[in-house]
């Protein structure tokens, strides 16, 4: 008998999957959602895999989900805030919510392999500031909104 959410090495290698997102070419990220494969779902966690050149997502920020990233192997750049910061393996990068914009970069020769996880909750808003867009999920359904057209809410 074994316990099933225990996710082995080859099964996580087997379920990789390649994801780019649609609004960065740049981004090509190879890895295995690590939580859900063991049954987790309120916390995600994933090994990502970004090739030399590539990029992991659109620069982005959360309002209500809370993210890190786990550096394993190879360098890398994480671009906060519009600043660059080099990690290196064992260093581990937080991102409280609600976080400052934010990616990771592969600038290296080696593949940077990392840990990323944060919490999934059921509704959450994510702005995109370089592409003037913001995206607001309440459970499967997704909404993109242009940031410039918000306008300030007054008292009731």
């Amino acid at each position: 008998m074994s316990y099933p959410h225990i996710v082995r090495k080859a099964a996580a290698q087997e379920a990789e999957g390649t994801f780019s997102h649609p609004w960065n070419p740049a981004s090509e990220i190879t890895g295995s959602q690590l939580a859900r494969m063991a049954g987790l779902k309120r916390s995600m966690v994933s090994i990502g895999r970004l090739k030399p050149g590539k990029e992991s997502f659109a620069y982005h920020l959360h309002h209500n989900e809370e993210e890190w990233v786990y550096i394993l192997s190879g360098r890398g750049t994480a671009h906060i805030d519009g600043e660059d910061y080099e990690l290196e393996p064992g260093d581990f990068v937080g991102f409280p919510a609600p976080s400052k914009a934010h990616q990771m970069i592969n600038r290296g020769s080696e593949d940077l392999v990392y840990l990323m996880g944060g919490e999934d909750l059921p509704c959450e808003v994510a702005d995109f500031p370089k592409l003037d867009r913001r995206m607001v999920r309440t459970g499967d359904k997704i909404k993109i909104y242009k940031l410039s057209e918000g306008k300030e809410f007054g008292p009731l």
